[in-house]
């Protein structure tokens, strides 16, 4: 069975406020063309559909205009939702769609009721895990207390016992959308460490034949079964290296799994300028990026007159410009965004604790209590997006 794995599509998404409609239609038509044209017998879509949880009318009608494809094609799909939709808007609907072929799995309890598949060798059991929240699926998993990975192991070995009971040969696959140990992130992910420890082990999705992961955007394998798709697009400068590609893959009859990647297309490439503006703007190893899609990091030692416009002046897309002056003895200390760039939320917290406290380290009940309200600040965060407007 020849599946095409994908993910965090992301519609309606913008890359610093530049408008990607276009570039996502595009990415659509090439999703469609390769499952015509590759012999698909299934598209696996491992969620983040959307940018958000109240998609715009643009993103709606995309994801509309993708779905009638699909079902005109006569090739299944499975869609599962990602921490970014609203499971609820995503599933609306989901029983009538999916008696056109395209599965939407937004539901935890849902998550041991596979899409029953078939090829020539037998059956082939989909399980979609949406993405579990865990302060918010913990009671419907029977359990008290724990993060990603407690939530996500119980709704494994619900998928496990359901294996257990069908016929023996099926072939298990398996939709998931969870930062895994081994992943390497972006900075366009959203972060999900506030309801438990981000990562789960590798070793949660044992016993299936293939997990098609969704949430990083890098295209990644960590096992030969066990494989993140990544972003089709880039969504940040921190993607500027990244190989945008959906996973074409081949499920034998034993189960075993070939995979190749396929190439999305690229609306414009994506480039990172370091240095002083005089030699930005004046150097010819710099002629390539004209027409990409650029941060630039100046590192002028005072701040240079209009610097936006001189850059645009010969790279007409520059989208971000940042500041790091080179270090001198003047220079001034690093600004607090600085200083607490690349850290958690709840690791910011802490840092507030200490520095208001020098030599005092946060105790356990305190950090506890901190991770308790961000976990409710999130908690009715996610609530309130579910609500009708």
């Amino acid at each position: 069975m020849r599946l095409l794995h994908t993910s965090d599509w992301h519609l309606g998404r913008s890359f610093h406020r530049e408008s990607l409609h276009d570039a996502q239609r595009a990415f659509l038509d090439h999703l469609v063309t390769v499952v015509r044209t590759e012999g698909v017998d299934a598209v696996l879509v491992a969620g983040d559909v959307y940018d958000r949880a109240l998609p715009g009318l643009e993103a709606v009608a995309l994801f509309d205009d993708v779905l009638h494809r699909l079902a005109a094609l006569g090739v299944p799909a499975v869609f599962i939702s990602g921490n970014h939709d609203s499971a609820r808007r995503l599933g609306v609907g989901a029983g009538l769609i999916g008696r056109a072929g395209v599965h939407l799995r937004t539901d935890p309890g849902e998550c041991a009721a596979p899409v029953l598949l078939t090829d020539e060798h037998g059956p082939v059991a989909v399980y979609g895990l949406p993405y579990l929240e865990p302060t918010l699926v913990r009671e419907r998993f029977g359990l008290e207390r724990g993060g990603h990975a407690a939530v996500l192991g119980a709704a494994m070995d619900a998928v496990r016992a359901d294996l257990a009971e069908r016929p023996a040969g099926t072939r298990a696959v398996v939709l998931a959308h969870a930062f895994v140990t081994g992943g390497t992130a972006s900075d366009s992910e959203r972060d999900i460490a506030v309801g438990g420890v981000a990562s789960v082990p590798a070793s949660v999705f044992d016993g299936v034949h293939y997990a098609a992961l969704g949430h990083l955007h890098g295209c990644q394998t960590l096992a030969p079964h066990l494989r993140y798709s990544g972003s089709p697009l880039a969504y940040s400068f921190s993607e500027a290296g990244q190989r945008k590609t959906m996973w074409l893959v081949d499920l034998a009859a034993d189960g075993s799994v070939t995979a190749e990647r396929v190439d999305c297309p690229r609306p414009r490439p994506l480039a990172c300028l370091r240095g002083r503006l005089a030699e930005l703007l004046s150097d010819e190893r710099y002629t390539e990026h004209e027409q990409s899609w650029v941060q630039v990091t100046l590192t002028d030692p005072g701040r240079p007159g209009e610097p936006m416009e001189q850059l645009r002046r010969r790279f007409p897309h520059t989208l971000q410009l940042l500041f790091e002056p080179e270090e001198s003895e003047a220079s001034p200390s690093p600004s607090y965004a600085a200083r607490v760039s690349g850290r958690s939320d709840l690791e910011i917290a802490e840092g507030f604790l200490r520095h208001v406290r020098p030599g005092a380290e946060p105790d356990r009940d305190e950090l506890g209590w901190l991770r308790e309200g961000f976990e409710t600040v999130r908690e009715s965060g996610e609530r309130k997006a579910e609500l009708p407007r």
